[in-house]
């Protein structure tokens, strides 16, 4: 019946909107133990701890690839279901599973290591060790020679000033494609401003040759905003 399939439609979107609810709160675990994994080594804690907040985002990879899976299988059988139109609609339960499992087949444990939040997240530690001066494991080594000279550096050589306000960012996010930063207000302006033209934004830095900058494009720079700040108090403890 008709109206049968539009309430298990129903259901199938309030289920996907729960997973996605979902994948918000894990998205926020992951931001929390990078600060806290950032926090730590900025302290000088034990290294161990590090260790364990890095186990602890690989544990929330593997919940969000998780839930990812479901809410394709669950967006794959609303969509079969709409293009095939049985006249008997099958057990939507049984479908999403069906294709839940087959997803979760293709599971690989290095696919972990290269998911976008940990790459940061890793990334992100490996600058903050030098930043502090704690000594780097090979593979920390490695990736470090691998990043461009002007992204990692020592705290005296960041450049804190954003290049679209001209003043000392509070708040900055890097792009991914480029590695500059800028304040976070002041690059989304700009984006919304170029949308409004039709036109796409570009990257303001001098000689950056990264002609659209989008707002998938910008993870935050804990790492800079943490450099600023700790210049900031040092500066006013010396007055």
């Amino acid at each position: 019946m008709p109206g049968g399939s539009t309430v298990s439609f129903n259901g199938m979107n309030s289920c996907l909107s729960s997973l996605k609810t979902c994948q918000s709160f894990i998205n926020s675990g992951m931001d929390i133990t990078t600060k806290v994994a950032l926090d730590l080594v900025e302290n000088h804690n034990d290294m161990e701890e590090v260790d364990e907040m890095e186990k602890v985002m690989l544990e929330y990879v593997a919940m969000s690839r998780e839930v990812s899976h479901y809410v394709q299988a669950v967006e794959e059988t609303v969509n079969q279901i709409k293009r095939e139109k049985p006249e008997n609609v099958p057990d939507l339960k049984d479908l999403v599973r069906e294709k839940f499992t087959a997803l979760e087949r293709t599971n690989d444990d290095l696919e972990l290591q290269r998911n976008e939040k940990f790459a940061l997240f890793k990334e992100q530690l490996t600058q903050m060790k030098t930043q502090f001066g704690v000594q780097l494991d090979a593979g920390e080594s490695e990736a470090l020679e691998q990043v461009d000279e002007d992204l990692v550096v020592t705290q005296s050589q960041l450049n804190f000033i954003c290049p679209i306000t001209q003043v000392e960012m509070k708040k900055p996010v890097r792009n991914k494609n480029c590695g500059h930063s800028y304040e976070e207000s002041a690059i989304l302006g700009m984006i919304a401003h170029k949308e409004n033209q039709k036109k796409k934004a570009f990257c303001p830095q001098i000689g950056c040759n990264n002609v659209e900058v989008k707002r998938s494009d910008l993870v935050p720079n804990e790492v800079l905003k943490r450099a600023i700040d700790h210049q900031n108090q040092h500066s006013q403890s010396a007055r």
